[in-house]
């Protein structure tokens, strides 16, 4: 749609609140979107210019708008959601999680089950959860079941086929695991009350569970029911454990929800922790993919929305790292910097952190670890995928470091038949390269790689590998052909961002699949390479920045640096120092050489 296109149809748009979907001319939902006036939102769309390559490519094929006029923002921001996740829109942000989560079930039979189930059934039941891992739901359930006796069996245990002695009971009851109400040995109202409790472990209100079990086991030992009370004692003592592990926080702290994102170019990682007094009752770390220019403001908000409909979430109070705008009514939005809440946020950070470092670790190959066929496979399937004319068993990888220009270095690792060979990892010190050029700094270092193996006669890669894109294998390819190195040694540049792999002379990249083990094996080596100059870089970036002036001094080393600043503790105690008295730790000739250095820099 054209602006002049737009400008027609501007005025029959409402300026109330409501969502606006764009649609393709094949009646493809490309967009949805929210706003507090429908019709200075999507005007934005036609009245500038995009820097955004996909929100300029979204504009371009939008042919119809729809509009749904709600009666306010918080209406708008919900119906946006639930249109989001239903119809996945092409330039909507993607929610990378299609799972369906386990929920416990409190039955509605007489004398209720407990069990967990992944299907939700309209039939009067209580389901509580989601969780976010059957482990987990097995878990509770164990520790509820040594704490709390509840029947297991699938009998219908009504009222009129218990008084007609229908059923016996069984092992669980001996076991203590069952109070026995087949045959009537315990009354609903009895059994709702250890339902109760068991809500309120489910939902960590551990309190009230405490409490009853201390006052139980008082009343037992008054009764002179020593044995029983024992048995309470131990089930007190196992609650209160699992009370210790799982409160984090203050217990004060009612029902809270709390986010936290990590943003990686355009994805995006959010963790959700949903904690009821104090304790952690629910987790999940979900991927994200940014389409257009959403801010993290807009990625965070659209992902608590998201997860707090999953889990159910009824909290008022949500405690993110910076301000969103939330407009579901009476909803609390808290940024901590200290306390209790701050202490959370910190806990959801490191979950977000673990979770894309796990991702990181997956996405990685290490054929160390494998048998030689595996190797020989995904050998194969990378040469294959790169249509090399040759197996790639001798991989060479290069890349580049630097501080604002300062301390320029470059790596380069060696990979044989898929696995590390450190003994050939090699550091550069960039000699020729002024400023911040990375591409010259490139074209340096393979050169000089390359040389070197030329004129020692040694083997050349089958493969070699450019940490960058166009521009940095361009310059790598000038160093190529200047020294003239054969055919059969393959060349390629694998850019960051979005993974794609480059060849010299064509201007399109090529995307391997995204779990393949060829692309795994790539971003191993590329990662390691990382790794090893980033450590490099670091090291001398370290001697440089801590060097004090005493170490520019011609003819004083570190040591006798390090020793005239333990005794004097200053630059400037040791320039007031006499000959004599440095001379005293140093010796006259180092002395000297001090005293002359501070003289010079006097006049």
């Amino acid at each position: 749609m054209t602006p002049k296109k737009f400008s027609e149809i501007a005025p029959a748009i409402p300026v109330h609140p409501g969502i606006y979907k764009y649609y393709a001319a094949d009646n493809e939902l490309l967009y949805v979107g929210k706003a507090k006036n429908l019709r200075k939102r999507v005007s934005s769309y036609f009245s500038k210019t995009f820097v955004s390559y996909k929100t300029h490519e979204l504009v371009r094929r939008i042919h119809h708008i729809e509009f749904t006029i709600v009666n306010n923002e918080q209406d708008a921001f919900l119906l946006e959601n639930t249109l989001i996740k239903e119809y996945q829109p092409k330039f909507n942000i993607n929610l990378k999680d299609d799972k369906s989560y386990p929920f416990i079930v409190i039955k509605n039979e007489p004398f209720p089950r407990v069990f967990f189930t992944r299907k939700r059934i309209n039939d009067g039941s209580q389901y509580l959860g989601p969780y976010t891992s059957v482990e987990k739901v097995r878990e509770l359930l164990d520790f509820i079941r040594q704490t709390i006796p509840l029947r297991t069996c699938k009998l219908n245990l009504t009222q009129n086929n218990i008084k007609k002695g229908k059923f016996k009971i069984c092992l669980e009851y001996h076991l203590g695991n069952c109070k026995g109400p087949c045959e009537g040995l315990q009354s609903e109202a009895d059994y709702n009350q250890d339902l109760h409790q068991l809500v309120d472990i489910l939902k960590g209100n551990l309190g009230p569970v405490i409490r009853h079990f201390k006052a139980e086991m008082k009343n037992r030992a008054e009764n002179m029911e020593f044995e029983k009370a024992a048995q309470l004692k131990k089930k007190l003592e196992h609650l209160e454990n699992y009370q210790s592990k799982s409160v984090v926080v203050n217990t004060r702290i009612g029902t809270v929800d709390v986010f936290s994102i990590l943003q990686e170019g355009n994805i995006a990682y959010v963790n959700y922790l949903a904690v009821n007094a104090g304790s952690v009752v629910a987790t999940k770390t979900i991927t994200l993919e940014k389409q257009l220019e959403e801010t993290g403001e807009e990625v965070l908000a659209f992902a608590a929305a998201q997860l707090r409909r999953s889990f159910e979430s009824s909290a008022r109070e949500i405690i993110v790292p910076f301000p969103i705008e939330f407009p579901e009514k009476d909803i609390r939005i808290s940024v901590p910097r200290s306390g209790d809440r701050k202490i959370l946020l910190n806990l959801s950070e490191k979950n977000v952190n673990y979770f894309r470092e796990e991702l990181k670790r997956k996405k990685i190959l290490r054929l160390e670890e494998k048998s030689d066929e595996d190797k020989l496979r995904v050998l194969e399937m990378l040469k294959n995928d790169l249509s090399l004319s040759s197996l790639p068993v001798y991989i060479e990888c290069f890349d580049n470091s630097n501080l604002h220009g300062s301390y320029p270095v470059s790596a380069m690792v060696c990979f044989i038949n898929g696995e590390p060979s450190k003994a050939n990892y090699r550091h550069f010190k960039v000699k020729t390269v002024q400023g911040i050029n990375d591409f010259a700094t490139m074209e340096e270092v393979v050169l000089r790689r390359y040389k070197r193996l030329l004129e020692e006669k040694k083997p050349l890669p089958d493969l070699i590998i450019i940490d960058g894109g166009k521009g940095q294998l361009s310059a790598a390819m000038k160093s190529v052909r200047a020294l003239n190195l054969p055919a059969t040694t393959a060349i390629i540049g694998l850019a960051k961002n979005e993974e794609e792999v480059f060849f010299p002379g064509d201007s399109q990249s090529i995307k391997l699949a995204w779990n393949s083990d060829s692309l795994k094996l790539l971003r191993r080596i590329r990662d390691e390479v990382h790794n090893y100059g980033i450590t490099f870089h670091r090291k001398l970036r370290s001697k440089g920045t801590f060097k004090n002036e005493l170490e520019e001094i011609k003819g004083i080393g570190k040591n006798t640096a390090d020793l005239l600043l333990k005794e004097f503790r200053s630059i400037a105690a040791i320039k007031n120092k006499d000959l004599d008295e440095l001379a005293g730790y140093i010796g006259i000739a180092k002395a000297r050489l001090v005293a002359d250095h501070f003289r010079k820099a006097v006049k």
